[in-house]
């Protein structure tokens, strides 16, 4: 099989000669993996899949490309502040690690903090034609090798706290929804209008959804989710379907969102990401809903992949091949991009193990 036939094949909850891999990347551990494998393209890594060149994807035999337009392509890993197109600003935040230093990004301004802000605000259009360049150049190179993820993740509920502030945003919910309602209209459409270009554009599946849960238990109530976003999510998936009926939709959300895992199953969502072991018991999830709902992720990077041994990664890989990835289903993966806190011995203990190991072989292969 091909990139494409594999993941093709998994999806239709079928057995591929070995299980779809994708993988992202920091941009500092992008660096640190083009020195490791004497690639580099002279590009800062996006790890959205924004602006790449797809080198070090397809290098590691991935099978799934990204090409990403919308908010989430704010999220520069500058060593510097700014404020984004959306009017959103930034703090460069330094941390360390044994590998060298990073940057991430922590959110410092919100344009409608002030709701009076939003009768003058305007969003990016989302219809600049030099927005789908690259998803033009993906598609036309790697169409008929790879699956092609078109990504427009902080859909709704993230880029709305990120405009207006997460506890305003959640206090809005209660004391003032015609503004919440407002105020998530604004991502919803621009997303919504990315999507739909994208889908137009031949994209084999379109990844969606927003952080609505915590390690434990949701950030908001499955009731709030009902009432401000599952009926946007509804509309959203209904109009990328009704371009391609065929086109599979990935709802991405950390943490555990247990309770509203059947109300996307009902809205017509295809494949779940990223599956947080520390917050979702994989194998129960694939009993309770694998004949349903497909998977993508799983690979633990809050503990295994920085902090474990390559042996456990190894062993956990295994696991999900044999339990999540049962007759199909499963695209494996890290449940974030790869930090640069990871050593080299366990990122190419997951890779390595994803690659060699068969559907036809995995009976017969021990999980130490």
């Amino acid at each position: 099989m091909n990139n494409r036939e594999r993941v093709f094949t998994a999806l239709n909850h079928e057995v591929p000669d070995r299980c779809p891999m994708q993988i992202s990347f920091t941009p500092e551990f992008a660096s640190r993996l083009r020195k490791e494998i004497q690639l580099d393209d002279g590009r800062v890594h996006n790890p959205h899949g924004g602006g790449n060149t797809y080198q070090l994807e397809r290098a590691l035999d991935c099978d799934l490309l990204l090409t990403s337009v919308g908010w989430a392509n704010c999220y520069y890993n500058y060593n510097h502040d700014y404020t984004d197109e959306w009017g959103v600003g930034w703090h460069a935040a330094k941390y360390n690690t044994p590998f060298g230093e990073g940057y991430y990004t922590e959110i410092k301004g919100h344009p409608l903090a002030d709701e009076k802000a939003l009768v003058s605000y305007q969003a990016p259009d989302p219809n600049r034609p030099e927005l789908y360049h690259e998803s033009e150049w993906l598609l036309n190179n790697f169409g008929n090798t790879h699956y092609i993820v078109g990504v427009t993740v902080t859909t709704i509920f993230e880029t709305a706290w990120a405009l207006r502030g997460l506890e305003r945003i959640l206090t809005d919910f209660i004391e003032n929804p015609d503004l919440a309602d407002a105020i998530l209209d604004i991502p919803y459409q621009y997303h919504l209008t990315a999507a739909k270009k994208l889908v137009s554009m031949g994209v084999d599946m379109v990844w969606t959804g927003d952080d609505v849960g915590a390690q434990h238990q949701m950030i908001i109530s499955p009731r709030m989710w009902r009432r401000f976003l599952k009926p946007r999510m509804a509309t959203f998936i209904s109009e990328l379907k009704a371009i391609n009926p065929g086109v599979k939709i990935a709802y991405h959300s950390d943490g555990n969102i247990l309770p509203i895992i059947n109300d996307l199953i009902e809205i017509g969502l295809d494949v779940l990401n990223p599956i947080q072991p520390a917050s979702m018991d994989p194998e129960k999830l694939k009993q309770e809903f694998g004949n349903r709902l497909c998977f993508w992720g799983s690979i633990d990077e809050q503990y295994t992949l920085p902090f474990g041994t390559p042996a456990e990664v190894r062993r956990e890989v295994l696991t999900r091949l044999k339990t999540l990835g049962k007759d199909g289903g499963l695209i494996l993966g890290p449940t974030h991009h790869v930090q640069l806190d990871t050593p080299m011995d366990n990122f190419w203990a997951m890779v390595n193990t994803i690659r060699n190991t068969s559907y036809a072989d995995l009976d017969k292969i021990g999980s130490d």
